[in-house]
């Protein structure tokens, strides 16, 4: 298509033309008026030119979407005129009443005969910005493709309203050109409203039983599993093992690397220059692929805004070469509040570690204000210390949950206070410190926040626990519970011995998955974030090894939980802008922010020292918040340090969709990550995600790991008249001029 054709075109798309007043505009080739035979021919190729472009524009497959690009919703008040979409749709109080009044600005120049005619179609048009389908509507899923003024409309529908109401086109697009070529035109008019794809005009889009099935909530295709989209959130960074916010209302992230570096990230997406906190000098981490060791836990006071302390959980070696697990307090500096003290130090417990593996690393508070500790159960395989392994031994704090008071001192003369409610404080044989017990190796653990509504579920600890060779488990903590390891691996016996001679009252997973699912399991968060809320009460989490993302539900009336897995990346389901179509494989970390949102973190390539990690913010594609629900007003922050503007490296789903297409050479790959369109179909991985099994440390199993395996006619009534012209009416209201510009874990495999 050459330029002066495309400008012709964007004219009827838009209604701000850019011509001076009283010039003669061409705004659309098929307008053009000849007496001669090869102006009609010129007519009838440029509305075959003009259909070709709406078809172009119809191969995006249409989904759930507003003309701001985002996903429909629910809104917060009743509709008083375009109530067909007041349960769900693009449409809140203030715009409904916006298009009420535009609709009663026209209904003024059309008689009494008219308003009986033609209210009812008028209405119809303007309520499309509305429809939960008004993106496609009005070809705006694509940024690219100019946005139409009018809706696309079925060819009877259309050919009804301009039967009956022709003349009120002049009142629903106020480009004239539009109205010489098209009042008297049935056919061409109609043809230009038409869309390539008969669904999704209206009003077939009403009628459609597959697209209005379940709208509104979370997409599942046929085998069940969740669509939810992607956007890259961070990238760059050296195996990125947790991130948390400081609950200050500030609104930064922090995200901790196993090299022992927090990088602030801002609000706008941006990352501060100068680290919060560095001290890769102290950590113990190797660029060994999988090693364990390194900076594995951070944790904000529940007071921080007002006494700065946070706390750390890292592998160390001390002055005799022993490999230990600190856990200590830090302070903010006093001169930048996004930088630590790092001479604030405070040592609050160390633990020695045995072996290399399964070294622990959660960190967080409990809403009790208590702060818990996850530690591994020592290494190796099998939990070999002891009589009973270091997770049933409660004198030994190792393979534990721990709880201390870091407000307070003890009487011994520990810089932390045992709280009084700790379940075994009196039991002589026992380390009061401890919590819960028979674990093998926690690998991320989250406190819920509760159901926004009703606050059920506040406090529950949900954790991943990383199974032997069988199973991997997801467990809730309870206070003085026994989680079985190592006599029990799931819901299975892993000690014969031990298990027959274990209590009925151990505490069995609310879920386990075996080597057919995963091999290293991820935990991760209970949704209750705002923005999304179909994911309301979803605990997502996933497996490090191969990459799956999985969601829980739990059924209220048994308590049971079921699993269903997630797929990311779909093309018609994520066709937003900013959303992405895969994800780097590893996945070492889930996050969530201060607002709720979810994050996860994961790495092409599982080595500390590899820049190959990324951040990524799961989203919903079916249903978002009503506007200005979720808005945001992040206290600001004075920095000292340079802001590096976030720079993704991911391309979108549109870009990939508006590429042309490419030959690969034989034997090559463009992928780079997980692209999981089905649960059945396995992870793709870059090449360098193929690692080689001798450069793996060996196993708790005691060997080396395997190479990792790398979508009949209404009759017409008599005609309305219309009585005057009125000025010009403007493209849909929602829509600005902007929219119509061409537009570790396991760090790891802790087994």
């Amino acid at each position: 298509m050459n330029e002066p054709y495309r400008e012709e075109v964007e004219g009827f798309y838009t209604s701000d033309l850019k011509k001076q007043p009283g010039e003669k505009v061409n705004a659309w080739p098929c307008m053009a008026r000849s007496s001669s035979s090869s102006g009609v021919c010129f007519s009838f190729l440029c509305v075959f030119l003009c259909l070709s472009l709406l078809c172009q524009a119809g191969n995006l497959l249409g989904h759930p979407q507003c003309l701001d690009y985002g996903p429909p919703f629910q809104p917060p008040f009743h509709l008083e005129f375009c109530t067909a979409y007041e349960n769900f749709g693009c449409c809140d109080q203030e715009k409904d009443n916006s298009i009420a009044a535009k609709y009663w600005e026209i209904m003024d120049y059309i008689d009494p005969q008219g308003h009986k005619l033609c209210g009812r179609y008028i209405k119809d048009i303007l309520c499309q910005e509305c429809s939960p389908y008004a993106a496609h509507l009005y070809d705006a899923e694509n940024p690219q493709t100019p946005l139409r003024n009018l809706p696309g409309l079925c060819f009877d529908y259309c050919s009804e309203f301009h039967f009956n109401c022709y003349s009120a086109i002049s009142l629903l697009t106020g480009d004239k050109h539009i109205q010489e070529c098209c009042e008297t035109n049935k056919t061409r008019f109609c043809n230009l409203l038409n869309l390539h794809d008969k669904d999704y005009c209206f009003p077939n889009v009403l009628k459609n039983t597959d697209l209005n099935h379940n709208l509104g909530s979370v997409v599942e295709d046929r085998k069940g599993c969740l669509q939810l989209c992607l956007t890259e959130v961070a990238n760059g960074l050296r195996n990125p093992v947790t991130m948390v916010h400081a609950n200050d209302h500030t609104h930064r992230m922090f995200v901790a690397e196993q090299v022992g570096v927090i990088w602030v990230y801002l609000p706008d997406g941006s990352r501060l220059e100068e680290p919060f906190l560095d001290i890769k000098t102290i950590v113990l981490a190797t660029p060994w692929v999988g090693d364990e060791r390194g900076f594995l836990g951070l944790a904000f006071h529940p007071k921080y805004k007002y006494n700065g302390k946070f706390y750390i959980y890292y592998s160390y070696m001390d002055k005799k070469r022993v490999e230990k697990i600190r856990i200590s307090e830090l302070k903010v500096s006093a001169s930048d509040i996004n930088k630590a003290d790092p001479h604030s130090e405070r040592n609050l417990l160390e633990l020695e570690e045995p072996a290399a593996n399964h070294n622990g690393g959660q960190l967080l508070f409990g809403v009790d204000g208590y702060m818990y500790i996850f530690t591994g159960d020592g290494g190796k395989a099998g939990d070999p210390f002891g009589t009973f392994g270091n997770a049933q031994n409660k004198s030994a704090l190792l393979g534990k949950v721990l709880r201390i008071d870091v407000d307070g001192k003890s009487t011994t003369g520990k810089p932390y206070r045992i709280p009084p409610d700790n379940p075994f404080v009196s039991d002589a044989k026992a380390r009061p410190e401890v919590y819960a017990y028979g674990v093998r190796n926690m690998w991320r653990c989250a406190v819920d926040r509760g159901d926004p509504v009703t606050g059920k579920g506040r406090g529950r600890l949900f954790c991943g626990d990383v199974g032997q060779n069988k199973f991997e488990e997801i467990d809730i903590i309870v206070k003085g519970g026994n989680y079985g390891w190592r006599a029990k691996e799931g819901f299975e016996c892993y000690d014969t011995k031990l298990c027959h001679n274990s209590s009925l009252d151990d505490i069995l997973p609310i879920f386990a998955y075996g080597r057919n699912v995963g091999k290293s399991v991820t935990g991760g968060y209970v949704y209750r974030g705002c923005e999304s809320p179909n994911l309301n009460g979803l605990y997502i989490f996933g497996d490090f090894m191969n990459g799956r993302l999985m969601a829980l539900q739990e059924d209220e009336k048994t308590n049971k939980w079921k699993k269903q897995d997630i797929c990311i990346g779909n093309t018609k389901a994520c066709a937003f802008p900013g959303m992405i179509s895969s994800y780097s494989k590893f996945i070492i970390s889930f996050a969530e922010d201060e607002a709720g949102k979810l994050y996860f973190m994961s790495t092409s390539y599982p080595s500390a020292y590899a820049p190959h990690g990324y951040l990524y913010k799961l989203v919903d594609p079916a249903r978002r918040a009503p506007p200005g629900k979720c808005k945001l007003k992040p206290v600001p922050v004075k920095t000292k340090s340079k802001r590096i503007p976030f720079a993704p490296r991911a391309k979108t789903i549109l870009e990939l969709l508006n590429e042309p297409p490419t030959t690969q050479p034989p034997g090559k790959s463009s992928s780079t990550g997980v692209t999981r369109t089905s649960s059945s179909k396995k992870a793709k991985t870059t090449p360098s995600s193929k690692i080689k099994a001798s450069t793996l440390k060996p196993t708790s199993a005691g060997k080396k790991t395997q190479k990792i395996k790398a979508k009949d006619k209404p009759k017409p009534k008599q005609k309305g008249k219309v009585t005057k012209v009125p000025k010009p009416t403007p493209a849909p209201s929602s829509t600005k001029k902007n929219l119509r510009i061409t537009r570790t874990k396991k760090l790891l495999h802790r087994k």
